[in-house]
């Protein structure tokens, strides 16, 4: 008994100090994003602002186009996610009901590129792209972001499928209904968390993207958020802390905003009561 308890106390103390280890970073970058100039150049730091203020956020927006750069990485982030969950779904269940040698062989190769660094692509991905006339286009970077998001998107979406019992598949069959029919109708309702996870996935993995964005996108007009970021930092490597810290925050919250609203959809259970026993 004495055991258990010690181990149960052992897990709930390491599962504390990682949310610590999570939490740190953004509590932090609030904290900063609030306090003067004067106070961030102080020797002795404090976690609550002695003088909060908002100068940060106005010098924050004259100083770098927040707004319009955070329109492209939404429509991009936007864009990536409805396509690659458009084209990651049906391919998905192709590969988890028909369990083929060929099937088998495109899983390990999702994961095993999920290794490819993105140095290595870039050069050709570059290339590719400048042959379609698509460098410094939000097309051409919604693109990349969906082939790089798409592998992941199809090996969790997989996983899905599987959970899905076959016999509703069986039954719509025995009523008359087509594999496409059975894929809408049937079992794209009951994938209803997966999708959500999927998208919000790709979604984030775009909207914090910035190697690719910074390498394809070369007008100021057409940057995301990411890459306006790094202009609150001088040539000399000198950040303006406040600033900075302030738009980092404002970054943030989408993403946030997003899993709060639809963290109920990934977690709650779609198939209870689905098949009768």
């Amino acid at each position: 008994m004495r055991t258990s308890t010690s181990g149960r106390a052992g897990q709930y103390a390491a599962l504390l100090a990682y949310l610590v280890f999570l939490a740190f970073p953004f509590l932090w970058l609030v904290s900063t994003a609030f306090k003067s100039p004067r106070e961030l150049g102080s020797l002795h730091p404090t976690w609550i602002p002695r003088d909060p203020t908002l100068d940060n956020f106005r010098q924050a927006f004259d100083e770098q186009p927040l707004l319009r750069a955070a329109g492209n990485s939404l429509l991009a982030a936007l864009a990536a996610a409805v396509i690659a969950v458009l084209i990651a779904t049906p391919l998905a269940y192709v590969m988890a009901r028909h369990r083929t040698r060929l099937a088998k062989a495109a899983t390990g190769w999702v994961v095993v590129s999920q290794a490819f660094p993105l140095v290595l692509v870039i050069i050709p991905l570059f290339l590719v792209l400048k042959n379609l006339r698509l460098i410094n286009s939000l097309v051409g970077l919604v693109m990349v972001y969906v082939v790089w998001a798409l592998p992941f998107a199809l090996w969790m979406l997989v996983g899905y499928v599987r959970a899905v019992p076959v016999e509703l598949e069986e039954a719509a069959a025995v009523d008359g209904a087509g594999r496409l029919r059975t894929l809408v109708s049937v079992t794209a309702p009951l994938l209803a968390p997966g999708i959500v996870a999927t998208a919000l996935f790709a979604f984030i993995t775009a909207w914090n993207e910035f190697f690719f964005a910074l390498v394809l996108l070369k007008t100021a007009d057409k940057q995301t958020l990411p890459v306006v970021l790094t202009h609150f930092i001088g040539a000399e490597g000198v950040a303006d802390l406040g600033p900075l810290a302030a738009a980092a925050f404002l970054a943030t919250l989408p993403s946030l905003v997003i899993f709060a609203i639809i963290q109920r959809r990934i977690t709650g259970g779609m198939l209870t009561g689905a098949v009768k026993s």
